[in-house]
């Protein structure tokens, strides 16, 4: 029984302050309002401060660290302190693999410099736990306590004062003294209610003058479940869900005395606040499909573990229906008198969320659903559930690997996404967040998994007796977002107004271009002669013995390629860029067989977009990994494709027939796409290396063809297009990063620009790698003079396609994987998590393409006009295509920012593409199996095409638009229609006719009979004259 006076006499009138209660906290006793978080609409990556909030916390915002006693302070017998659950624990055979806390961190002995860290952060609160075994080493608080650690702990106290850092201290955080688990086996006796009512008795009489904040347990959870059901945590108890749910419910008690003692014996004098820190995961409906029943069964797993213990007390007193569906007579129950003694026995919410939550037991509460961690939804949930309660997140942060060490560059992204989703959830969904602790202050004993796991801000090296704090690169960066109090907006982000130039490309990307030779009329390809419904089966037969003069298909009879025009021109883009097939054109890789008809066909296809006043923008070889001959011809491939530098000569056969057949119809060429993509394929440095020799030969001998036979009477620009994403350094806080980085680029576009050789930086990279792996010279083929001067400004213009924004870090580098891509060229290429990203992950980084193209220009300097070849984003809305519109307004803005601010001679903007294959995807319209619609995308490109960018409302247009053509609707409708509309003229013509007919016959009856009146009345005049 509780430990506290209560009459039964008051009974009903404790029923009825109960029911006042819950009328008066609505949210504490609705019943399960926290799955409404579930039915919400999802989050829209492209609304502002969705994905990423540029916003900074609230004033007086309290920021944190935190450390547990057990895990830092080691000296585990130092001074009197006895034997903790976890010191036992670890001694056991079974445990020993992971180490002990024996030493652990040395806090004990270097507080002084765990201080030191605090102040090195700028933080305003310090959370540590004391130690129950150190201050009471028989685990009673009634006997005496141990002096030495009673002063360790005031120390700490005083000296965090000094630095006026808040001391947020926990009363017990899983280190309970081993006496009493030998005694009266721990948690699972109701004894253990009193006992630990006494010694936060002591704690707030002993410290609680300088302390406003005390949580009385952390995480109580996982005691409950590991460590009395599991047995993956000390006591080690394999005892099944009695057991934990034994515990659970004394721990509850327990806090709700210690409440009980803290408000009426110190908050008078003291006046602080006390909670207890809950841990959580997060579910989401399995495959996203929030119908009914997965909802049902995410609220019942968030029930199973944050509302086994926070329903009880910030709730309506007891716990919640569905743990008592599920446990049945094994759940202890709270009597009428208790729930109204549990409840509200908290002055704020204090959360723990971190990986110990996510990591263990998956299987005991996921319920089929999808675990994941998502702080904000978390806090969503607490104020739907319970109320909007102040919130302290009492432990933010992940883990690393030990091999990590001091670069910590995923902890970094995964911090960045965790305080962000807190700044949104205070920002946007108003809950009260006061505080956020990243956990922890320095590293030290992960529990279970030793010393395997790092979560420390600060690195101690374990082997060394010193145990010095050493500032990781997630110490600097918390740094850097305590100082700025979060994530204040950046000034490069705002948007301005003004024009591109007036000859700039407004173009649409598109890959290889479909031949469809079946003209849309066979009438003038079909010399026979047919006869209808001789048999009487309504069947045509040809006439026997009957030829007819036939022509070849006219350019205007391949509907396909009208269509696919039409397409093109209601978009209001002025250049289309398009790849030939090489394969259909020479199938076997030679001009000895020849496909005239492709050729004929590509060919109307330009001059149908002459006849439109549109420009084509032609690719010679457009690569594609999902063809097994690489887009290459079969022979060729066959025979060792790009390894093999017959290909080259291959190639330039191939340019010199498309420059004779096409020329005229060109102005701008493209020799290869992204030929930097294409050598991914191959499986070894030293391939891809004579792929790239080999391409960059084929390009230069195109580019010199073109220029010596064609360029003086066509007067046309060659260049090859490259992918072209920016790269940022992973870590910003290391050098190495941001070396790794530029080299990222110099691989992906500095071997291929500097026409003449390879770059001076990727020689000497190659020659010190082959010094460190023993090889005698650098694994790069070496061009001769003469394929130096022929590659030697090859280029008329710069092509660049570019998509995204890569995060990258030096290579090797052992860490957690977020979407780790490796690299031949020393470097691993990552994601940040909190960029909005794509159905395909795409990070959408607008500013991304400012900064490439500023590279280039300062790289290669500004003659050469640049031109992004190809830029979009996959989105998988059939028509409202939100994450597309939002793209092309933000990196549209970003290059007007290229042109008009940094004077980048940007001459042009491809979108990629112009029609989605057959799903939803990179397309401006729906696929033709869904009619070839156009999304709402398509309006936004042509608004900002007909206004040459973004101009201010006072501006008036300067270009004079051409070939800008205003869809027609009536056009439209008559094409869709055109069935009905002959079948419709057939029948007016008729009718036309038979009132003409009728008309005719009527007037011919009038003139006969007013012939036959007049020969009449002659007649009797003769009559009468006689």
């Amino acid at each position: 029984m509780l430990n506290h006076p209560f009459h039964p006499a008051g009974h009903c009138l404790l029923l009825l302050l109960l029911w006042l209660v819950c009328g008066w906290n609505k949210a504490a006793c609705s019943a399960a309002e926290g799955k409404k978080i579930w039915q919400q609409p999802k989050l829209d990556p492209v609304v502002k401060g969705q994905s990423f909030l540029h916003d900074t916390f609230p004033s007086g915002f309290l920021w944190g660290s935190g450390t547990s006693a057990f895990q830092t302070e080691g000296a585990w017998d130092q001074e009197g302190k006895a034997a903790s659950i976890w010191d036992h624990f670890m001694r056991v055979a079974d445990n020993l693999a992971t180490g002990t806390a024996t030493v652990a961190s040395d806090s004990y002995n270097r507080w002084e410099e765990d201080v030191e860290a605090l102040d090195y952060l700028g933080v305003g609160s310090y959370s540590f736990s004391l130690s129950w075994p150190r201050l009471f080493p028989d685990g009673n608080a009634r006997s005496q306590p141990n002096t030495a650690a009673v002063e360790h702990y005031r120390g700490i106290i005083e000296r965090l004062l000094e630095k006026k850092i808040e001391p947020i201290i926990t009363l017990h955080h899983w280190d309970l003294p081993e006496v009493l688990q030998e005694r009266y086996g721990g948690w699972r006796n109701d004894t253990m209610v009193k006992l630990f009512d006494d010694y936060a008795a002591f704690c707030f009489h002993a410290f609680g003058s300088r302390v406003r904040y005390w949580l009385t347990m952390h995480n109580p959870y996982l005691v409950a479940v590991h460590g009395y059901r599991t047995g993956l945590h000390a006591p080690g108890v394999k005892g099944g869900a009695s057991d934990s749910l034994i515990v659970a419910h004394n721990m509850i008690r327990a806090h709700a005395k210690a409440w009980h003692t803290y408000n009426t014996h110190f908050r008078p004098t003291q006046r602080g606040k006390i909670s207890i820190a809950l841990g959580s995961h997060w579910v989401e409906p399995q495959r996203g499909q929030a119908t009914p029943a997965n909802v049902e069964l995410c609220q019942q797993s968030m029930e199973a573990v944050l509302g086994w213990f926070a329903n009880p007390i910030f709730g309506d007193g007891d716990y919640p229906a569905s743990l008592s569906a599920k446990h049945g007579t094994l759940l202890p129950t709270f009597t009428p008198e208790e729930k109204l003694w549990v409840q509200k026995t908290a002055d704020f919410f204090a959360l723990s969320f971190g990986p110990n939550n996510l990591r263990l037991g998956w299987n005991l509460v996921q319920y089929g659903q999808t675990v994941t961690p998502d702080l904000r939804r978390i806090l969503g949930w607490i104020k739907l559930e319970y109320g909007n309660l102040r919130v302290l997140v009492a432990e933010g942060g992940w883990f690393s690997e030990a091999s990590v060490g001091r670069e910590d560059t995923v902890a970094i992204y995964l911090m960045k996404f965790f305080i962000n989703q807190a700044l949104q959830a205070i920002k946007l969904d108003g809950v009260q967040v006061f505080g956020y602790l990243a956990w922890s202050l320095v590293d030290g004993f992960e529990w279970n998994y030793g010393y395997s796991i790092r979560r420390g801000l600060f690195y101690i090296d374990f082997s060394n007796l010193n145990r010095t704090r050493t500032p990781k690169t997630s110490a600097q960066y918390y740094r850097h977002v305590v100082n700025s109090n979060g994530f204040p907006s950046d000034e490069t982000s705002s948007e301005i107004t003004g024009r591109f130039p007036c000859d700039f490309h407004w173009g649409i990307a598109d890959s290889t271009l479909q031949v469809k030779l079946f003209p849309f009329s066979p009438q003038f390809t079909d010399p026979h002669l047919y006869s209808w419904n001789l048999t009487g089966d309504g069947s045509l037969l040809p006439v026997p013995g009957v030829k007819l003069h036939t022509r070849q298909a006219q350019c205007t009879d391949y509907l396909a390629i009208h269509d696919h025009l039409r397409l093109f021109a209601s978009t209001g883009a002025s250049h289309y860029r398009f790849a030939l097939n090489w394969s259909l054109i020479l199938p076997q890789g030679d001009p000895s067989n020849v496909n005239t008809e492709a050729l004929r066909y590509y060919r109307c296809v330009l001059t149908e977009l002459k006849k439109l006043d549109l420009e084509a923008v032609v690719i010679l070889y457009h690569p594609t990994h999902k063809d097994p001959n690489l887009g290459l011809p079969g022979p060729l491939n066959a025979t060792g494709g790009w390894l093999n530098y017959s290909t080259v000569e291959a190639f330039q056969k191939y340019a010199a027939l498309c420059y004779q057949e096409l020329a005229s119809c060109v102005r701008y060429w493209i020799t290869i796409n992204e030929p930097n993509r294409l050598v991914d394929i191959y499986s070894n440095g030293e391939e891809k290396h004579q792929a790239a020799h080999n391409l960059l030969l084929a390009h230069a001998k195109a580019f010199r063809l073109y220029e010596r036979e064609h360029a003086s009477q066509q007067r046309g620009l060659v260049s090859l297009a490259l992918h072209a994403d920016w790269a940022e350094p992973a870590n910003p806080f290391v050098d190495s990063h941001t070396v790794a980085a530029e080299r990222f680029l110099l691989f992906e576009l500095g071997q291929k620009h500097s026409m003449g050789g390879y770059p001076q930086e990727i020689k000497l990279y190659f020659e010190e790698r082959a010094k460190v792996t023993g090889f005698s010279e650098s694994p790069l083929p070496t061009f001769t003079e003469t394929e130096k001067e022929e590659l030697r400004g090859a280029l008329s213009f710069i092509a660049l396609n570019h998509f995204t924004t890569r995060l990258v870090s030096p290579y090797p580098n052992k860490q957690a994987n977020i979407g780790q891509k490796t690299s031949d060229y020393g470097f691993l290429i990552l994601s940040d998590p909190t960029w909005p990203s794509s159905s395909l992950g795409q990070a959408l980084v607008p500013r991304g393409l400012r900064n490439i193209l500023n590279w280039v220009s300062q790289r290669y300097g500004r003659d050469l006009p640049i031109i992004v070849t190809a830029s979009g984003i996959d989105d998988q809305a059939p028509v409202d295509d939100k994450i597309r519109q939002h793209y092309l307004k933000t990196y549209l803005q970003e290059a007007l920012k290229a042109y008009k601010l940094d004077g980048v001679n940007l001459q042009g903007f491809y979108v990629w593409k112009l029609q989605d294959r057959h799903l939803p995807q990179f397309g401006l319209f729906t696929s033709t199996h869904h009619q070839s619609k156009s999304k709402a995308s398509v309006a936004v490109y042509r608004e900002i095409i007909s206004h040459s960018g973004f101009p201010d409302g006072h501006s008036t247009q300067t270009c004079r638009v051409t070939g800008l053509l205003e869809p027609c609707s009536v056009c439209a409708w008559m094409f869709r229609n055109k069935a009905m509309l002959v079948f419709g003229g057939c029948l007016l013509i008729t009718a036309v006719i038979l009132a003409a007919l009728v008309c005719f016959v009527i007037i011919t009856k009038r003139n006969q009979t007013r012939s036959r009146d007049r020969r009449r009345r002659r007649k009797r005049e003769r009559v009468h004259l006689l």
